[in-house]
């Protein structure tokens, strides 16, 4: 990006902030009123002119006001913002709501998705967390039948998986007992790749039983993602919408978790913002989207995020999205912990 003077750096974030607010361009003359700044109408004409020159904007037709390109919206998010954390009193208020959620991952699921619409004025999406590596917590062998036992798979996160196993020979429940506290001292509180390599010496039954814990413990990894939306009707209540193609796009990227995840390639706990598809994902031409993951980096993450017209008021966007990431990664820790 060019450098920009301190003028033309006020000039754009007011011109963003003002056509953000109006959905209007915004012309020399609405510019002074608004902003109170002391240069003659000749200046900021000037200026918006050398700002559109440099790609930061444009205007519709030749009599109109400026209006932000892509690039300009992306020059005021990664320079000008400043700080964009959510007032003292809607983080208390957010944080209270949480507080008082059950100890559920469903639920704070849709909550977390009804505070992004909400406070962003955006579209609001989330997955659930995805176990990168299950660990298992304990198992225990049940018998039900004199040759058909159940094995009971618990996994940190409290997920609990069951499987029938049939047996060769009868054996009694204590003897299932001890079995499983055998299996239980060797491999509890072991991720799966260490399950998978671990070298012991096995019986036939033992056997069975690890090479079915490791099979459930896969199949837990691969499970896709819930996804948990909100707040899109209001979004295509904006005037960038009326065109119904660009609706449709809009509606397509917000139902697709694939593209969703697609879109996301930085740490948990940093906010990525993807204005007007950045020359990529033509589905976003005409929409921005505010992303992070949230959780347990490399044992459980998910994404959460806001979609909404390029003319997004990227402060609070910015912040909400920051902020509830923060607090589900901690609820993530909380169910996921030891």
């Amino acid at each position: 990006m060019a450098d920009l003077t301190l003028r033309q750096q006020s000039i754009l974030g007011i011109v963003i902030r003002t056509y953000v607010a109006t959905a209007q361009p915004v012309s020399s003359k609405a510019f002074l009123e608004l902003s109170g700044l002391d240069f003659s109408s000749a200046t900021i004409r000037n200026e918006m002119a050398a700002l559109e020159d440099l790609g930061y904007l444009t205007h519709p037709h030749t009599s109109a006001g400026r209006m932000p390109t892509d690039k300009g919206y992306r020059y005021f998010v990664e320079r000008l913002l400043g700080d964009v954390a959510l007032p003292l009193d809607e983080r208390k208020t957010i944080r209270h709501q949480f507080h008082q959620a059950r100890l559920e991952m469903g639920q704070w699921m849709q909550l977390a998705a009804t505070v992004l619409a909400r406070t962003s004025r955006g579209a609001s999406l989330i997955t659930a967390p995805q176990i990168e590596q299950p660990y298992l917590k304990h198992l225990e062998l049940i018998s039900t039948q004199p040759k058909l036992v159940l094995l009971v798979l618990v996994l940190q996160g409290g997920v609990v998986r069951q499987q029938m196993i049939v047996l060769r020979e009868p054996m009694d429940q204590t003897a299932l007992s001890q079995l499983a506290a055998f299996l239980n001292g060797q491999y509890a509180g072991l991720d799966l790749a260490t399950v998978r390599t671990k070298s012991v010496e096995l019986g036939d039954l033992e056997t069975e039983v690890v090479r079915i814990l490791v099979q459930l413990m896969s199949a837990e990894a691969r499970q896709s993602a819930d996804v948990v939306r909100d707040g899109l009707t209001g979004v295509l209540q904006e005037p960038e919408f009326v065109n119904q193609s660009d609706a449709r796009a809009l509606v397509s990227a917000f139902e697709s978790p694939a593209f969703l995840n697609s879109l996301v390639n930085t740490p948990v706990g940093t906010v990525q913002v993807v204005i007007g598809g950045e020359g990529r994902w033509r589905e976003l031409s005409s929409c921005s989207m505010v992303l992070a993951r949230y959780g347990t980096e490399g044992f459980a993450t998910g994404t959460l995020g806001v979609l909404g017209p390029t003319r997004m008021p990227y402060d609070r966007a910015i912040g909400t999205v920051r902020y509830v990431a923060e607090l589900m990664s901690g609820m993530v820790s909380d169910l996921y912990g030891e």
